[in-house]
């Protein structure tokens, strides 16, 4: 099966992160068995979920893993133009959703498995594909978990999510927190006479919009990032039951985003400090960031593989700061599409993108060769 083929494919597949991906992955699996990968899966607690890990080729730990994850954000409250789960063609771009983020480099990952000749590799290469990236990255850390406990190591991690095939050498870390609050219910009428947890997480994002004033007026920088500094965001305020009762609990949902250099702990310290003991916080979620210096060993290997490729950071989040801080593999982003048509309606890549991310794995397997 070529690329195309492969992608209509796995587009077909409605791997949202709230659903199961073992019919894609048990497809991926039963696909590169075939072409002499040795495939191990790890599941998650469900059983309804998995991690695929194939390996070709020698034993060494000089190989190269190309990952990515299969996961899908959901379709169903979004106005598509057709099925978003059927790859449609509208002159060169294919439409479907997770075409950009991230199936067509999982496309052109299972094509280039078919092309490869075993016998001639002199390096082994291996290929992770993930679960529940979409919701934190949380998925591939089982998966990262197994092969930490087996010391694997490998020379380059490739994680294929789109940078319109240019070289993300770095983006940054998040840590998604609750924040409760607990007042004194009473009547409206005597409002002043409790205290209103509403206010006390109005309080709080008072204490959000402060640090983050401070940290761009004074926190480290990088310029290469759209937003050079790390962020501090407040995305949903719940609390209060009906208008004449004040209100006795609330919270405060927020997202710290932050360049891998700082210290995302020191900032969340930081925060609790102003908040006072009574404000409860509770971490939900969190990876890190990734920082490859543009001279360093993960970008020197890439140039020789696919010469001087543009090399940029980006500002979404990946999978790359787990493989690079928890096994210590260099690690870089690059992949096909841009992320400006993920996520949305009518999602799509175009075809030269899968083009030029075939000829990169064709001369990754020359390398490994």
């Amino acid at each position: 099966m070529n690329t195309l083929e492969l992608l209509d494919r796995l587009v077909a597949y409605p791997t949202v992160s709230a659903d199961s991906n073992l019919p894609l992955i048990d497809f991926a699996r039963s696909y590169l068995t075939e072409r002499g990968f040795e495939c191990r899966l790890v599941p998650d607690g469900s059983g309804s979920k998995a991690n695929l890990f194939a390996s070709i080729g020698p034993r060494g730990d000089d190989g190269i893993m190309l990952s990515g994850h299969t996961d899908v954000v959901p379709a169903a409250t979004q106005v598509w133009m057709s099925d978003p789960f059927r790859l449609t063609r509208r002159g060169t771009r294919l439409h479907g959703r997770g075409s950009t983020d991230m199936k067509g480099f999982l496309a052109s990952t299972l094509s280039a498995a078919s092309r490869l000749d075993a016998a001639a590799l002199k390096r082994p290469l291996h290929i992770a594909f993930s679960h529940d990236e979409e919701i934190g990255c949380v998925g591939v850390r089982s998966l990262i978990d197994v092969l930490a406990r087996e010391q694997f190591k490998a020379a380059l991690c490739i994680v294929g999510e789109p940078t319109s095939m240019a070289i993300a050498l770095g983006h940054k870390g998040k840590m998604a927190a609750q924040a409760r609050f607990r007042g004194e219910a009473g009547h409206s009428s005597l409002a002043p006479r409790f205290v209103n947890a509403i206010h006390l997480a109005c309080d709080f994002v008072s204490v959000l919009r402060d640090e983050q004033r401070d940290i761009a007026a004074s926190g480290r920088r990088d310029a290469d990032y759209d937003i050079p500094y790390t962020t501090v965001h407040t995305g949903r305020i719940a609390g209060g039951e009906v208008l004449n009762i004040v209100a006795e609990r609330a919270s405060v949902d927020f997202e710290i985003r932050h360049l891998a250099e700082d210290d995302v702990g020191e900032i969340l310290s930081r925060i609790r400090a102003a908040a006072g003991a009574k404000t409860e916080i509770e971490v939900r979620n969190a990876y890190p960031g990734l920082s490859a210096p543009v001279d360093g060993p993960a970008a020197s290997l890439i140039r020789r593989l696919f010469g001087q490729a543009p090399t940029t950071k980006v500002s979404f989040g990946t999978e790359a700061g787990l493989f690079a801080t928890r096994l210590g593999l260099e690690t870089v982003v690059i992949g096909p599409g841009n992320m400006d048509q993920g996520h949305q309606a009518d999602e799509y890549i175009e075809e030269a993108e899968l083009q030029r991310c075939d000829a990169m794995m064709d001369r990754l397997i020359e390398q490994l060769s």
